[in-house]
């Protein structure tokens, strides 16, 4: 990791710079994937099968004695840990139901909002250099809970033409069938733009590369479809003390690493003590990860910031925004009061990011590369839409009319004028 000591807050925006490819270079390898996909379809979805997963397809969809066969191909003790994690996601995403709102703002006049379901959903599983069914959890859980009528699981197949079986447990748990073989910006584009056999949703969820968030942006605008956020390579902030377990630290900013070459870690401390301990434990820990070469190369996007005023340090967080913070500090709790940047906050030494990930009921679905200074993870208000209702008796437009007339004739625009016009006429002629 390289290391900053003290350095000026002109200097953050250079130093905190993440790891991305330029956006145009990716759009430009990206487009012609989703204009293949619009005009061939299912066609397409197997020529990039074959080209980018290595598999011949003969379907695209998992058939239903796949989703039997696999149940027995996972250990007990997983399938254990997975029923465990989805209990927790869905005790913390059913209590986030909000009840109808209702509110009479004067006399006669009724106003209420209500939560409903998006009808149609996409949730992209990331299926490459690790399949995480842990994905399938955090999206499918809270579209379960809002009621979404239809869900479409997407996620890349292996050279066999099979999907992980961790995977396909889990999506039968929750009660998912519809599962397409397709991933990469692919499998975005089927999603937004619909083929012979798989539905066009109205919104679509789940992390991954750059190629799929670019993909994710590129269909918001050109199809219509909503997205849950950009959410893409995997990152994490760790603030830390001399009172903070070097060794913890260590672990927590591999537990990203290892993601992907394009993840960023970033540890801040007030004390270059820390660094050099946290680095000695990152060399331990480093040797003995099977996917040591990946969490290398992306610790070479690293960095260690030392900074020894508080206020500073806190100013920096919000500054980057980390899509996860980790807090082990005598200042923890303070610090926690004082972010408002960041996609989710894990608070002392015996919370690891690992937690979030996987069992403790939060979503991992969150906001990366700065987003979290404006999106929201995913939670279950991410798959409703609020509609708003009115209702206005006679003595309410009584009460309500002139000033809409005021208003309407103040911006020229009659015929709204007119609308409420014609009704007090009629209503004072009775």
């Amino acid at each position: 990791m390289k290391t900053y000591i003290e350095p000026k807050s002109a200097d953050w925006a250079q130093i905190l710079q993440r790891p991305t490819m330029d956006l145009s270079v990716i759009y430009d390898q990206v487009n012609p994937i989703l204009e293949t996909v619009k005009q061939e379809g299912d066609a397409a979805l197997k020529t990039y099968a074959e080209r980018f997963d290595g598999v011949k397809l003969e379907t695209l969809w998992v058939s239903a004695q796949e989703m039997e066969a696999a149940q027995s191909k996972v250990d007990e003790g997983l399938k254990d840990a997975i029923r465990l994690a989805a209990k927790n996601i869905e005790r913390f995403h059913a209590a986030q139901a909000r009840p109808t709102l209702e509110v009479s703002p004067m006399e006669g006049v009724r106003c209420w909002r209500k939560g409903v379901a998006i009808e149609k959903v996409g949730l992209y599983i990331p299926g490459g250099t690790a399949p995480l069914f842990s994905t399938v959890l955090m999206l499918g859980i809270p579209a379960k809970l809002a009621g979404c009528a239809e869900i479409v699981l997407a996620t890349p197949p292996n050279k066999e033409g099979e999907i992980h079986p961790a995977i396909l447990f889990t999506a039968k748990l929750l009660g998912i069938d519809k599962i397409v073989k397709a991933g990469g910006a692919q499998a975005i584009g089927a999603l937004a733009y619909g083929t012979e056999s798989v539905p066009a949703v109205y919104k679509i969820f789940g992390p991954g590369n750059q190629y799929v968030t670019a993909a994710k942006q590129l269909v918001s605008q050109s199809a219509g479809v909503a997205i849950d956020m950009p959410a893409g390579p995997s990152e994490v902030l760790v603030y830390a003390d001399a009172t903070a377990n070097a060794d913890f630290i260590a672990s927590d900013l591999l537990s990203q690493a290892e993601h992907g070459v394009d993840s960023q870690v970033v540890l801040v401390t007030n004390e270059e003590a820390v660094v050099k301990e946290v680095q000695e434990a990152l060399d331990r820990q480093l040797a003995t990860l099977p996917r040591a070469e990946i969490a290398e190369k992306a610790l070479g996007n690293s960095m260690a910031i030392v900074l020894k005023d508080l206020e500073q340090a806190i100013r920096l967080i919000n500054v980057y925004g980390p899509e996860h913070l980790i807090l082990q500090s005598e200042s923890q709790y303070k610090i926690a009061e004082r972010i408002i940047n960041a996609g989710s906050v894990f608070i002392g030494a015996y919370t690891p990011e690992s937690a979030g990930d996987y069992a403790s009921g939060t979503n991992h679905t969150l906001p990366t590369n700065g987003y979290a200074r404006n999106h929201s993870g995913v939670s279950l208000d991410s798959y409703l839409k609020q509609i708003t209702f009115q209702e206005i008796t006679e003595e309410g437009l009584k009460n309500i009319g002139p000033a809409i007339e005021k208003m309407a004739a103040s911006e020229e625009l009659q015929a709204h004028k007119q609308a409420v016009t014609l009704r007090l006429n009629y209503l004072n002629s009775k």
